[in-house]
């Protein structure tokens, strides 16, 4: 098969997405996001989506790796260009449903409190004095943006009067507060890598000292774990909570002997868990490709 692999760029996933189709006697092409073109209507004129030139509706396969940042019209077409490309009978992994609900804080909670797991006490709201009143609450919060990964723009705050502050700074660039009540971690964390309604792997996670975010990208460590049965079914159920055929999931033991769910990424980076635990991730995601194309009906060869 023939697989269009759409990213920001190229880089160490989109090599070992790349290596893993070679290896399997497939073929893998990185496509921007930002090449997209689309040709509709008119008279003589023969409809389509491209990248590069390359047509993607006639793609056997898309693999949906980082959309890049951009405006709201922007990412609103690359995603609608996912849909598109789904609806036409392409298979997208992860499907562009999966990655709307996780890349999105707010409804990646609701729904994974809909599903009955377990999550952190959270207020989302767009009122300053709304988010304050939460930190006051919870007396010791993480704001976090609704977008983002890696840790990037999460504030922990206990103080109201710092709190106050910040939610002013937020609400002059019309921001929605995610406050999220902080929880007793003791430096670390679980990432559970779900490929194909299975658990792949899992690492714990540990914080610099000095550092209460465990994200390798921030100079975590990271090294293998062995999950239970109980935590394995958590992540499961959270991955499917959102629709991802493989995802990243977030468990925040409590110290107590119980444990949160507390994101689901659905465009998850790898590389540390791979370090750590020697898998090849990305072969066992192109395995479950495999398993989608023999469910779904290719679409036919990519042609240049």
């Amino acid at each position: 098969m023939r697989v269009a692999i759409l990213s920001a760029r190229t880089g160490w996933h989109t090599d070992e997405l790349c290596r893993a189709l070679a290896e399997r006697g497939h073929t893998g092409r990185v496509l921007p996001y930002e090449g997209l073109v689309a040709r509709l209507g008119g008279r003589g004129i023969a409809g389509g989506l491209s990248s590069d030139h390359t047509a993607l509706l006639e793609a056997d396969a898309v693999l949906a790796r980082i959309i890049p940042n951009g405006s709201l019209e922007q990412i609103i077409y690359r995603v609608d260009a996912l849909h598109w490309i789904e609806a036409r009978g392409v298979p997208v992994m992860n499907s562009p449903r999966a990655i709307e609900r996780s890349v999105d804080k707010f409804y990646t909670t609701a729904l994974l409190q809909e599903a009955g797991l377990p999550t952190p006490e959270t207020v989302v709201c767009e009122s300053a004095a709304d988010a304050v009143a939460a930190v006051r609450a919870m007396g010791d919060a993480i704001v976090k943006p609704i977008f983002g990964s890696m840790g990037h723009g999460m504030v922990r705050v206990s103080d109201p009067d710092v709190a106050e502050r910040i939610m002013r700074s937020l609400e002059q660039v019309r921001a929605v507060f995610y406050v999220q009540k902080a929880v007793d971690h003791g430096g670390r964390d679980l990432r559970v890598l779900i490929v194909g309604g299975q658990v792949l792997a899992a690492i714990e996670r540990w914080s610099p000292e000095g550092e209460w975010r465990t994200n390798v990208s921030r100079g975590g460590s990271a090294r293998p774990f062995e999950l239970s049965a109980a935590w394995g079914d958590l992540a499961v159920r959270a991955a499917a909570a959102v629709g991802a055929d493989y995802a990243g999931v977030d468990l925040l033991p409590d110290g107590d002997g119980g444990v949160f769910v507390l994101e689901v990424n659905g465009i998850p980076g790898w590389q540390g868990l791979q370090v750590a635990t020697g898998l090849d991730v990305a072969g066992a995601i192109v395995a479950c490709l495999e398993v989608r194309l023999r469910t779904d009906k290719p679409a036919g060869e990519l042609r240049a």
